[in-house]
């Protein structure tokens, strides 16, 4: 399976996201990056120095799994939330011109994701209903 158009459109629309990966002594760690969609893989980083990073160097040590959340608070009256969490598979490095300019990125293949509310309705009695879709790897 894949991505809905729902959530296709959603990506394509929120370029700030947040990344998490796992350091070598087992500790996650997480930071807002610029996250873009094109159409099988996201894809962060960019610029000169990323390489150095925290993320760069976790996924560079063998710790690929990370996890992905790219979601927005549409309204707090009525509180309406919205996203997407994406588990996938981070390789690097990758030198492209992406969404913040040329520079060296990491790629990420989705293996699960979540999405909720992405019709921007506002929460009833119960909170938002999640939708899991298990993705099939790019193909060979």
């Amino acid at each position: 399976m894949a991505f809905t158009p729902d959530e296709i459109a959603y990506l394509r629309t929120q370029p700030l996201g947040r990344l998490a990966t796992l350091g070598a002594g087992g500790q996650p760690d997480v930071v807002p990056v610029a996250v873009e969609f094109d159409g099988t893989f996201l894809w962060v980083g960019g610029g000169g120095t990323v390489r150095g990073t925290r993320k760069f160097r976790n996924v560079a040590s063998g710790n690929h799994a990370v996890a992905l959340v790219v979601d927005d608070l549409v309204s707090v009256e009525p509180f309406i939330a919205r996203g997407i969490r994406v588990y996938g598979h981070a390789e690097q490095p990758f030198e492209r011109v992406g969404l913040i300019g040329p520079g060296t990125y990491l790629r990420i293949t989705p293996t699960t994701s979540w999405s909720w509310n992405l019709a921007g309705e506002p929460v009833g009695d119960a909170w938002y209903p999640s939708a899991k879709t298990v993705h099939r790897g790019p193909a060979s």
